[in-house]
């Protein structure tokens, strides 16, 4: 009972001196609430996205993986530089096909039509980094277990100086494409 008289009493004393009424300041949110806050950037959109180079690099490996806000994929394209980049056309299609027109299923609720402008041999041979046997067939080496945004991946072929990845996503959600030294990246959101 002593304690509450003696901060009434300085209550009392800083009222009655500053003219001002006491106010009460908020605690800081706890660590555990901080965390929970956190808010995933937005504004990407669902448009496509393009960068018209090319680049004599080849595609040597994809690869993926998964961050709080969303999902990545990644194309190794080493000797790459962003002075002289791979180039690249991403967008949302109804559909894959193979040059000969033939449709690739991938599974998902959205499907992204992934072109990069390199050669997908590997370097210095004439050896495709993902022969004509794995058209069709699930990326190689990309396990999309776990995942919040992908749901597939597949080989759709090389042609014309361009590699194209089908990306099964869960809907069509917002992406961004980044071009860094020997990879180009493409983030796709988990919510819009």
């Amino acid at each position: 009972m002593k304690r509450w008289g003696i901060v009434l009493t300085a209550l009392g004393l800083a009222v009655t001196a500053g003219g001002v009424a006491p106010t009460v300041a908020a605690a800081a949110p706890s660590a555990a609430t901080q965390s929970t806050a956190f808010a995933c950037e937005a504004g990407w959109g669902s448009l496509d996205k393009a960068l018209a180079t090319h680049s004599e690099e080849p595609l040597t490996n994809v690869r993926t993986g998964r961050h709080d806000c969303y999902d990545r994929m990644v194309f190794d394209v080493p000797g790459m530089t962003t002075a002289d980049p791979a180039g690249h056309r991403v967008g949302y299609v109804d559909r894959i096909t193979h040059v000969s027109e033939t449709p690739i299923p991938v599974g998902g609720g959205a499907i992204l039509a992934v072109r990069i402008a390199t050669p997908v041999f590997l370097p210095g041979t004439t050896t495709p980094a993902y022969p004509v046997s794995a058209l069709a067939a699930p990326l190689p080496g990309v396990n999309l277990t776990g995942y919040e945004t992908f749901r597939d991946a597949r080989y759709a072929g090389y042609y014309h100086g361009e590699t194209t990845i089908g990306l099964g996503v869960r809907a069509r959600l917002p992406f961004r494409v980044l071009t860094l030294p020997d990879r180009v990246v493409v983030d796709v959101a988990h919510t819009w």
